[in-house]
């Protein structure tokens, strides 16, 4: 069976991956996925060193997106947030950002402002329907969908729009960060939901997917 590797990273920088990276570890890997809550410039030196594809979403700590802002992006990476695109055979969509626990956070939403957001992406999704048989293969996450992986705090709580997604759009996979999950940390950080393999990714993870 034919596999394509893919490098997904979350929320924290890793200094091993520098040293990974530079030396050819990740060579095999085929696409990169970020996750959201990381510095841009993390990104960049990934994608530069690899230079393999790279698409990513915001988190809440991340800048508001501004397309005249270089230092709102990631150079040589794609802002997939509330977008889809295909990529070789595989289509991709991503949806940003986290629940709002401040007034004033940077790419936070309520539970309706989420939903809403999600709405956005239905024409994109009936659209890859029509033409290609199917909406979505994987959905990039920063927050994970509600009661999956998501934390008791009101700033881990999962997002419910992300739920939707699952049901409407039924990616095979949904890779997401937002909640730090350590080994010792008795919750699960693969879940299935509907047929979707639900992944926290933090801070680093490669997948095989076929």
């Amino acid at each position: 069976m034919w596999f394509v590797k893919i490098l997904a990273v979350s929320d924290q920088i890793v200094d091993r991956i520098y040293s990974l990276v530079s030396s050819g570890h990740f060579q095999d890997v085929e696409l990169v996925l970020g996750c959201g809550d990381l510095p841009y410039t993390y990104l960049e030196y990934i994608v530069t060193v690899l230079n393999k594809p790279l698409y990513y979403v915001p988190g809440n700590h991340d800048p508001m997106y501004n397309p005249n802002d270089i230092r709102s992006k990631a150079e040589g990476g794609s802002n997939l947030d509330l977008r889809t695109v295909r990529h070789k055979n595989y289509l991709i969509g991503g949806f940003g950002g986290s629940i709002r626990y401040r007034p004033d956070g940077t790419n936070q939403y309520t539970q309706k402002e989420a939903s809403r957001r999600a709405l956005q992406m239905l024409p994109n999704l009936i659209g890859n329907t029509i033409r290609h048989g199917r909406a979505l293969d994987i959905l990039i996450a920063h927050s994970p969908p509600f009661g999956i992986h998501d934390d008791t705090d009101p700033a881990h709580q999962g997002l419910r729009a992300l739920n939707w997604l699952i049901h409407t759009a039924k990616p095979r996979y949904v890779f997401h960060g937002h909640t730090h999950f350590y080994r010792s940390n008795i919750a699960q950080n693969e879940t299935i939901l509907d047929g979707t393999r639900i992944i926290n990714v933090y801070p680093y993870k490669i997948v095989d997917i076929p």
